[in-house]
């Protein structure tokens, strides 16, 4: 056995066994990782050297909204569920059906507490506690038959982010930066940020909900902190100049290229990636996060001050990542699992939010870099049409998201639910869907993108199939 090609005495990881034995895509993308003249994290380009398809995005800015959003209360009007409010849910709708916390209780309607109004040219009806973003909804693509596999947040969170509602699996920033490399010099190609609002219900969002999975480590999903230092440690020790740490950064590497050369393990081309974005980053990261030398137009466009660690804020940062050519910016913003008080949490968040979106688009918009940035609204799942308390339940059959940018039609909506919002029921889609049309506006072929993990092509758009949402592209 030892004689094998693929065996030797020397160590070697599952990684670098898989980069040997992988075929197609996945093997040349790991064994690149494998030339020391590649192994930069910063500015290099990923594993397709061309892209299959015309790209119409080069960068995507990804806004979760942590906890289910609503849909009844933000972007699908339902007047029949407001007639057939504290009535019966006919049992047409849920017999056999698969429910969260309100199986086998009585179900009774509960009425959308918002009023809607029509905005923009295109007339789009959107709830009224979102005049800001009804002020830029004609460049807005309105999802409203959107579904979801997963009820419970923790899977729901990792399905939307991966495909899978198994934990290990790269999340899509991780699968982007693989696939198309990362424009800018000195800093991560996904960056990740989070905000929690004034409701207080701070459920925690684990990191490896931005892991890359069984991809290599340095595609993984690098946080910054909106408050604070944005990333621990990241500062020169005190006695210590820059020049002299940039000689222990050399030196380090230089020793790891050493073993790498010895155990062609990736891990280690990872090691030094991340050593010298780190040096990288001391530089960087403090200007990135100095918005002080943003106008005050634009400060009120956002409605933020610096450092306050808002999802404004935040948003404002996705600007200036994408700025920098950052390729994957992840944004949560926490407290919206109204399971009691959806009347006055949406109204609470529709204040964090409302504003900050409309002038993520403007921005984005007026600097020219709309038209190439993919930006992307939704949650985890949608709420039931059914009552619990003076909340909502969870619900995976229907829910909203919507796009802007990227090469997507504005002013339209897609697909609708049935007339109490319980399921969507006119062109249907799915998560795998919603992720093969982002690829695809990247120029990357969602079916043929993958890589050999255990036996099997993994794929972000998973093994079910997806189809790119033709209709709402330009």
């Amino acid at each position: 056995m030892n004689n094998h090609p693929m065996m030797n005495n020397t160590a070697m990881n599952r990684r670098t066994l898989l980069g040997r034995s992988a075929q197609g895509l996945g093997a040349v993308a790991l064994a690149s990782l494998l030339d020391p003249q590649v192994s930069d994290a910063a500015g290099t380009p990923g594993v397709l050297t061309s892209l299959p398809l015309p790209q119409k995005a080069k960068r995507v800015i990804w806004l979760t909204m942590a906890g289910g959003p609503s849909q009844l209360e933000t972007f699908d009007p339902k007047p029949k569920l407001a007639e057939m409010n504290g009535q019966p849910m006919p049992e047409s709708f849920t017999k056999g059906q698969q429910l969260a916390q309100l199986q086998g209780r009585p179900l009774t309607c509960f009425g959308p507490q918002h009023s809607f109004e029509k905005y923009g040219e295109s007339q789009i009806e959107i709830c009224s506690l979102f005049p800001h973003l009804g002020s830029v909804i004609d460049d807005v693509c309105l999802i409203r038959s959107m579904t979801t596999e997963a009820i419970n947040h923790d899977p729901a969170h990792m399905f939307m982010n991966t495909g899978s509602q198994i934990a290990g699996r790269p999340s899509m920033g991780a699968w982007v930066t693989y696939g198309l490399g990362n424009e800018a010099e000195n800093l991560p190609g996904f960056v990740v940020l989070t905000s929690l609002g004034r409701g207080g219900q701070n459920q925690p969002i684990a990191a490896r909900q931005w892991s890359s999975g069984f991809l290599p480590s340095r595609f993984q999903g690098v946080q910054l902190r909106s408050k604070g230092d944005p990333v621990l440690y990241l500062g020169t020790p005190a006695g210590i100049s820059r020049d002299q740490q940039g000689l222990d950064v050399d030196a380090i590497g230089q020793l790891n290229r050493m073993q790498e050369g010895l155990t062609h393990d990736p891990e280690i081309a990872t090691r030094i990636a991340q050593y010298e974005m780190a040096f990288q980053m001391q530089a960087s990261i403090p200007e990135l996060m100095d918005i002080q030398g943003e106008s005050a137009e634009t400060l009120e466009l956002y409605g933020c001050q610096p450092g306050d660690g808002s999802f404004a804020a935040n948003c404002l940062l996705a600007r200036r990542l994408a700025e920098r050519g950052v390729r994957f910016m992840q944004l949560y913003h926490k407290d919206w699992d109204h399971h009691g008080g959806v009347k006055e949490g949406v109204a609470l968040k529709a204040q964090e939010i409302d504003r900050a979106c409309m002038a993520l688009i403007t921005d984005l918009k007026q600097r020219g870099m709309l038209d190439d940035t993919l930006v992307v609204w939704a949650g985890e799942f949608g709420r039931t049409p059914m009552s619990q308390g003076s909340g909502r339940d969870h619900h995976n059959k229907a829910m909203s998201v919507w796009l802007a940018g990227g090469g997507v039609r504005g002013g339209m909506v897609y697909g609708a639910s049935d007339e109490l919002g319980y399921a969507a029921v006119e062109d249907v889609c799915t998560v795998h869907d919603l992720h093969a049309t982002m690829l695809h506006q990247l120029g990357i072929q969602h079916e043929a993108f993958s890589i050999k993990f255990q036996g099997l092509d993994a794929k972000l758009t998973g093994v079910e199939g997806a189809s790119v949402l033709s209709k709402i592209l330009m």
